[in-house]
């Protein structure tokens, strides 16, 4: 489960507008490359919007040394509404069952950086098994892509740091 990190502190319109303008920028160079990416991979358990992600993940496992695929370890994943409050993803997981679903409310209102960071972190826990992990830095910064979105750490996910949370993901398998 993780939940969600859209509460942020209000800051001046200004820095605002310039963050919203440089997010755009960076989602509309990267938007093109996300569909031909989603394009060259179908998930047929998959809802569509969440190919793109899945097809990232193994992308960046195989960077790392490991070669999933996760057709088929027949991972299902749906965007759909997720009852309780504040939770942006969750995933059930065992023997045979890999179900990640995204909550619609939280899919609907985030970038694609912060949907990738909930499906990878869902994806964490019904691909490689991965429990919560609650470490911060000094400053307050959770360290795992892993934490449960409930300790109180701040989630510092972005286009510099991105590399730091993935590594940290796939060296914590066992």
């Amino acid at each position: 489960m993780y939940r969600n990190i859209s509460n942020t502190p209000k800051y001046g319109f200004p820095l605002i507008l310039i963050t919203i303008l440089y997010l755009s920028a960076c989602q509309l160079s990267n938007g093109i490359e996300d569909v031909e990416l989603a394009n060259s991979q179908i998930y047929p358990l998959v809802d569509r919007d969440l190919w793109v992600h899945f097809q990232k993940f193994e992308q960046e496992a195989l960077l790392r040394g490991y070669d999933l695929d996760l057709n088929l370890l027949e991972v299902t994943g749906t965007i759909e509404d997720i009852p309780e409050e504040g939770v942006a993803g969750v995933c059930v997981y065992g023997a045979h069952d890999h179900d990640v679903t995204i909550d619609q409310n939280f899919w609907n209102n985030s970038s694609n950086l912060i949907r990738e960071y909930v499906v990878f972190h869902e994806l964490g826990h019904c691909v490689l098994f991965q429990g919560h992990r609650e470490m911060a830095d000094s400053q307050g910064n959770c360290l795992s892509l892993m934490n449960s979105g409930t300790s109180g750490c701040r989630v510092a996910y972005n286009v510099t740091n991105r590399n730091f949370y993935i590594d940290e993901l796939f060296d914590a398998i066992e």
